[in-house]
């Protein structure tokens, strides 16, 4: 009966609430919010070349890589011996920005990001 009912997950009593806080603790990990940013920049990597943008061991990167692929941030495609990894979609990108974005915001003043906004701003008043 309930079944053509649709779901909004964005009120407080959503049944994803406790899924979105284990998204939240998957990224609060210094290591995977760099594999989420190095992915989103280059689309597709191995397990040897995160290590080495990163600056870890292979092994260390691998089991971050494990952890998020068990959680579908990470999706992964063969080729021969080789494993490469990509984002399985964009949300944990965005997460992933504007958790940066929000980071800005503790360091005070005006942050970055807000000064393009500012000189457009200040460009339509002129």
């Amino acid at each position: 009966m309930d079944a053509d009912k649709p779901i909004c997950g964005r009120l407080p009593d959503s049944q994803f609430v406790e899924l979105a806080v284990e998204v939240f603790a998957m990224l609060a990990d210094a290591t995977r919010v760099r594999i989420v940013l190095a992915l989103k920049d280059a689309g597709e990597l191995s397990v040897n070349h995160l290590a080495d943008i990163l600056d870890k061991q292979p092994s260390a990167v691998s089991q971050h890589l494990a952890k998020l692929r068990l959680a579908r941030i990470v999706a992964t495609r063969q080729d021969g011996q080789r494993v490469f990894y990509r984002l399985e979609n964009e949300h944990a990108s965005r997460l992933v920005s504007d958790a940066i974005l929000q980071a800005e915001h503790s360091l005070g003043g005006t942050p970055r990001h807000h000064h393009a906004v500012a000189a457009a701003t200040e460009g339509a008043s002129a």
